[in-house]
């Protein structure tokens, strides 16, 4: 299993930031109390590991769009077109 971009499962992909951190914190949290039995746990590891690839895609585009802020000759933000979902 070194797939080097394994793709997001869709209903992850559909989250939010926020939605996604949740929902990894709390798997977290259940994986660290015990609160799984071994299948589970490896199936909660697996959808943690691609809700932080999420997490991760989204942060990496908010910089992205962040960088592409500039000043123009007014001194005033502006932005460059970008394709970003």
């Amino acid at each position: 299993m070194s797939d080097a971009n394994p793709v997001i499962p869709e209903d992850i992909a559909k989250l939010s930031f926020e939605e996604a951190l949740g929902q990894l914190e709390n798997l977290v949290r259940q994986l660290e109390q015990g609160q799984v039995g071994l299948d589970d746990a490896i199936a909660s590891y697996e959808r943690g590991a691609a809700l932080k690839r999420h997490c991760a895609d989204k942060l990496r585009a908010a910089e992205e769009r962040i960088e592409k802020i500039t000043l123009g000759a007014d001194g005033k933000p502006g932005a460059t077109a970008t394709e970003i979902e």
